[in-house]
């Protein structure tokens, strides 16, 4: 059952098309993978879904319901979250702290009410889901270090803590294994596949071919805005089309 459907969806700016009317369906559950060369509208389509921008034309309809144009936080209400390609942290908060600003998404009472310690028995409930989250996401040893002390690896590993905090249905992952190294890379794929083991779908936009084909059951390509190929990881790697787009935007890189 498809617990994302975006139809005939198209994203202008000015005289540019960004997204051109594309349809994609995710079904709940799943992995699914965003990818495309450079300035495909990758961003841009997570940028429509997540309410950050309106759609020019078309539909977003998560759980059946029509979100397009709907505000980021309305959306995250819903259960649609998302991160962000920059690693964003309060860097000057704790890690626990970090979790709690997430877990009040989801409470909808004030991050820093909380924090300064009214509402206690909320607060109380809080702190308590945020440490078993940390522990999920083996940050629980970190969780009174500043948010900027951690290594790049950790900090993005925080940041997907944080929107899990929120409690998704759907969590939109932006470019989650950016500038990691192996082991950091390997770790991520351990910490998707467990937020997807607790009920979670998973949509992600990344560069990393390896991380994708590893993780993703099936795999969106987009060139230009449009729809390029869909399917398995096997599938997509023989397209054709595939092939071209990432060789010609090779060529045309050297």
């Amino acid at each position: 059952m498809a617990i994302l459907e975006v139809r005939d969806l198209t994203r202008r700016f000015g005289g540019l098309v960004a997204v051109s009317n594309l349809s994609l369906s995710v079904e709940e559950g799943e992995i699914r993978g965003l990818i495309g060369p450079n300035g495909a509208g990758k961003t841009t389509t997570f940028n429509v879904i997540s309410g950050f921008y309106p759609p020019s034309e078309g539909r977003v309809l998560f759980r059946g319901e029509d979100v397009a144009g709907m505000s980021t936080n309305a959306i995250a209400a819903r259960g649609l979250v998302r991160t962000f390609q920059a690693t964003t942290l309060f860097q000057e908060l704790t890690v626990l702290e970090n979790v709690l600003v997430g877990r009040h998404l989801k409470a909808r009472t004030g991050p820093f009410r909380a924090l300064l310690g009214a509402d206690r028995p909320r607060e109380e409930a809080a702190r308590a889901r945020a440490i078993e989250i940390l522990d999920f996401f083996g940050l629980g040893d970190r969780r009174e270090d500043p948010g900027l002390s951690l290594p790049h690896g950790l900090q993005r590993a925080l940041g997907v803590a944080v929107a899990f905090a929120a409690e998704p249905k759907l969590l939109l992952l932006d470019e989650p294994f950016t500038g990691m190294n192996p082991e950091e890379t390997r770790r991520m794929m351990e910490i998707v596949r467990k937020v997807r083991d607790r009920g979670i779908t998973i949509l992600l936009v990344e560069h990393d071919m390896q991380a994708v084909m590893g993780l993703c059951d099936r795999i969106t390509v987009l060139n230009f805005g449009r729809l390029l190929a869909e399917g398995t990881p096997g599938e997509v790697r023989r397209h054709p089309d595939v092939i071209e787009a990432y060789l010609g935007a090779a060529a045309s890189a050297a």
